[in-house]
């Protein structure tokens, strides 16, 4: 991207201030959703699903270990489901962490976020767009997973009744509602990711270096959060409550490990959000 087309969007117009910002959040979207790589990203994101879903076709059977996988053959929404267990810890993560990482520092590296201040753009409006796209694009990488899972596993397998954890079985409709429930919770908890990756990306004008960071700190969370040793510690990182949307498929919707998940999301996302703005704010733009 040129720097001529980094000034461009954000020119102020007869809309005022409030539509220079919608359009800078429409060009960092059109960005985000234009580049090769996140294409390729989101194609990776997308295959996983029908890949479990056409390897258990043709094996005739799910994993019975698994409650996720178990169930896919009785209900087609689970292929969603399973993939979104399957793709959390490390796909999901990497999708988010490229675009916080590349946020603000690849704005630095190809020299365009100098430009984009000059204009004007202040400062604080400009993170909160790279913040909610991050959202955007969060909320968008969950429901291809799910969206593309339960398209091809309804096809394959049928909407049978959709069975719980607690034993009990609910309506189609209802099964569809809990998997949309799924996809906001995780992307509560990956925007928390991506909070500490806006951060990072403040730091440095290397954003594969930033990518690079965030993956370690989603990667050591995970690491640490096996280690039973370190069981005082397990609630107070930022992936420990990633798979209690296992709540969400119980009858009633169970609380337990749920609202703590979203608590600590919302609380990475503030803080990192918080310490990115005072450091954005405050730092010498020199590219």
């Amino acid at each position: 991207m040129s720097a001529a087309e980094a000034v461009r969007p954000v020119v102020a117009d007869d809309a005022g201030p409030r539509g220079a910002t919608w359009r800078l959040f429409v060009s960092e979207l059109r960005l985000i959703y234009r580049r090769r790589r996140n294409i390729a990203g989101a194609v990776v994101l997308a295959a996983v699903p029908v890949i479990i879903a056409v390897s258990i076709r043709v094996s005739g059977s799910g994993d019975g270990d698994s409650f996720l996988f178990g169930q896919i053959t009785v209900n087609g929404l689970f292929v969603a489901l399973a993939a979104l267990f399957v793709q959390m810890p490390f796909f999901l993560p990497t999708a988010v962490a490229t675009i916080a990482g590349d946020a603000v520092a690849g704005e630095a590296n190809q020299g365009t976020l100098r430009y984009l201040l000059v204009v004007p753009v202040e400062r604080t409006r400009l993170l909160l767009v790279k913040l909610a796209a991050m959202v955007v694009f969060a909320a968008s990488a969950t429901l291809l997973v799910a969206g593309v899972g339960g398209t091809v596993g309804v096809a394959l397998f049928g909407t049978g009744p959709l069975p719980t954890i607690s034993g009990t079985t609910l309506t189609f409709a209802e099964g569809l509602g809990r998997v949309l429930l799924v996809c906001g919770y995780l992307t509560l908890c990956l925007v928390a990711l991506g909070a500490i990756g806006l951060f990072i990306s403040t730091l440095t004008e290397q954003p594969l270096a930033a990518t690079i960071a965030v993956l370690v700190v989603a990667l050591t969370s995970q690491i640490l959060d096996a280690l039973s040793q370190l069981e005082p510690i397990h609630e107070y990182l930022p992936t420990h409550w990633w798979f209690a949307f296992a709540d969400l498929l119980r009858d009633p919707v169970a609380t337990e490990a749920l609202l703590p998940g979203v608590v600590s999301a919302l609380a990475y996302t503030a803080v990192f959000t918080a310490a990115a703005w005072a450091r954005f704010t405050t730092k010498d733009i020199s590219s």
